[in-house]
């Protein structure tokens, strides 16, 4: 193969490598041997030309006839894994070091999770049980867990804790993280929670805020943002960005460990909000911010933060400030990122409808006067330094450029389904200022129940609901992939509450209450707390089978698509 500068190779290795299976030790370390093999080979081929993949098959043989029932056999068939070794084969395939499960016609690619973990030595102590027992919810936790991608990256981690120990910079409370060399100084940085803050309104801030993003006394239907006394005064939505704003402008993000910070050349450059609750007259909050990531972008560094609004135990919002850095780029990090909350094209047609709204020139000043306390909306010499970034917008927004007092905007919307998307120009020079924007419009009385009274509404009523509504645009599309029906059967106490059906085999799909209407494919029967587990990534579905809280009958290989469903189309 080196000769001639191509090769691919083919490992075949099995689960009961990957996750070890009772009564199999010899054979489960021969399997996740030949992985490290073939993870080896694939690093030392590659300037050959030669790749090297590893696949775990779940396929009827032999072995497991006496085994498995004729029918499972029959759908478990070596003809539905042959596919994806002569596509790992093909000269156009540039796969390489990759790792995939495959049966039954389903593919799936695994790899490695690490946690950000903890460090639990200083420098000139002693390194002890005790401190590795205090640390270990934060050495197993994999909220913002790190993929690491190769053995310089696994290394890259270690190394950067070695150069914070041995420079006695280490905090109690530092978290590592698995970096490349060209990263491994944002170690610290990404996974660092700020202190948490609390952030109190009255019902004078809220009314600021209507006024500094344009309500006027001049529209009868601003009146119930602007007036205490209107029978149904109430907060803008997006006055839950405000709440948060604390952790962007409090001074403490150039505290983060690593990750210098000049506040005079700090951006807003996107927003996403989700309001769970309506958000009170006046309030006090609990807010926890966290660093969901860093990126490159060239000309400058993006901060991912991640702020959590409480009112006492229930959460009310969730914010993610997209934070430009101008010149702070250029490091070799990464561009993209999973933890980002992506903006939304609009569609590609004319506008549904258009508003226009002339900006004051004192409307900047007002509104910093709710709570956004950033210098940049009055202060020239900071506008000089890094731009004017003027109005926060609902939901999800980037915004694009800045905008002037007095200048008046345009605002073009599109519906679709429950979406409303939207973009916003200066109408004197047409500029886009606010791009890639929408609103998810969700009716409060859906959302206001969080957990059910005695007798009330299950809680996974809510979540079916959300399914139903989040995979309404896209029901089309995932019909095609999916082409099955699942019933959910869900207790209380033993007794069946209530029967749910997601069809996404007959026509474009739909979600409802009720069982099939006709056969399910698959029916699962859970209770509403355990379904509620699941959901929120509590409870693993394939310890919950096996333990008997989760049980399910007819075609089981299809519950795999159901990964499809829950997370890249309703997001849950």
């Amino acid at each position: 193969m080196k000769k001639q500068n191509y090769g691919r190779i083919v490992m075949t290795s099995s689960a009961s490598g990957i996750y070890g299976n009772f009564g199999q030790a010899n054979y489960s370390a021969a399997k996740l041997g030949l992985l490290g093999l073939s993870n080896t080979l694939a690093i030392e081929g590659r300037k050959s030309n030669i790749h090297c993949n590893t696949i775990a098959p779940t396929a009827g043989s032999r072995m497991t006839k006496t085994v498995l029932p004729e029918d499972v056999l029959e759908a478990l068939k070596p003809d539905y894994v042959a596919p994806l070794v002569l596509w790992l084969c093909h000269e156009s395939c540039e796969e390489n070091g990759g790792l995939f499960e495959v049966g039954a016609g389903w593919i799936g690619k695994l790899r490695w999770e690490r946690t950000l973990g903890a460090i639990v030595r200083q420098k000139n102590q002693p390194m002890t049980p005790e401190a590795v027992k205090a640390n270990w919810g934060k050495i197993c936790d994999f909220d913002n867990a790190s993929r690491p991608q190769s053995i310089q990256e696994s290394t890259g981690g270690i190394l950067e804790v070695l150069n914070q120990v041995d420079s006695g910079g280490v905090s109690a409370n530092y978290t590592s993280h698995a970096a490349s060399p060209a990263t491994s100084g944002f170690a610290g940085a990404i996974g660092h929670q700020l202190r948490p803050f609390s952030s109190a309104y009255t019902e004078l801030e809220a009314i600021m805020y209507a006024l500094g993003v344009g309500a006027s006394a001049k529209e009868p239907k601003d009146m119930r943002f602007i007036y205490e006394g209107s029978s149904d005064f109430t907060c803008l939505p997006t006055f839950a960005v405000i709440i948060a704003q604390k952790s962007v402008m409090g001074g403490e993000l150039a505290e983060i460990p690593g990750l210098p910070i000049n506040l005079a050349k700090l951006l807003h450059g996107e927003q996403y909000l989700e309001l769970y609750k309506p958000l009170p007259r006046s309030g006090t909050f609990r807010c926890e911010a966290r660093v969901a990531d860093v990126l490159d972008k060239g000309s400058g560094l993006v901060i991912l933060l991640d702020v959590y609004s409480y009112s006492g135990k229930e959460l009310i919002c969730f914010n993610q400030f997209s934070l430009f850095i101008v010149g702070s780029g250029g490091f070799g990090g990464k561009r993209k990122s999973d933890k980002a909350k992506e903006a939304v094209a609009i569609p590609n047609r004319p506008p549904d409808a258009i508003l226009r709204d002339t900006t004051s020139l004192n409307q900047a000043a007002l509104y910093r006067l709710s709570g956004d306390w950033n210098p940049l909306h009055i202060d020239p010499n900071f506008a000089v330094l890094a731009g004017e970034l003027l109005i926060n917008a609902l939901l999800s927004v980037r915004f694009a450029k800045p905008v002037y007092p007095g200048q008046t905007l345009q605002t073009e919307m599109w519906k679709e389904g429950n979406r409303i998307h939207f973009q916003t120009k200066i109408q004197e020079t047409g500029d886009i200022v606010i791009s890639n924007a929408y609103v998810d419009l969700v009716s409060t009385s859906d959302i206001a129940v969080k957990t059910p009274s005695k007798g009330g509404e299950l809680q996974s009523t809510l979540v079916f609901e959300e399914i139903g509504r989040r995979l309404n645009d896209v029901k089309p599309e995932v019909a095609k992939k999916v082409n099955a029906v699942f019933e959910w059967h869900i207790t209380t106490g033993g007794n069946v509450a209530a029967k749910w059906t997601i069809d996404l085999k007959s026509g474009s799909g739909q979600v409802y209450k009720g069982p099939a209407k006709g056969s399910a494919d698959t029916t699962f029967i859970i209770s509403d707390e355990d379904f509620m587990q699941v959901v929120l990534g509590k409870l693993d579905p394939q310890k919950a089978f096996f333990s008997g809280r989760l049980k399910a009958k007819g075609n089981i290989m299809l519950s795999q698509k159901l990964q499809m469903i829950f997370k890249d189309y309703a997001k849950l």
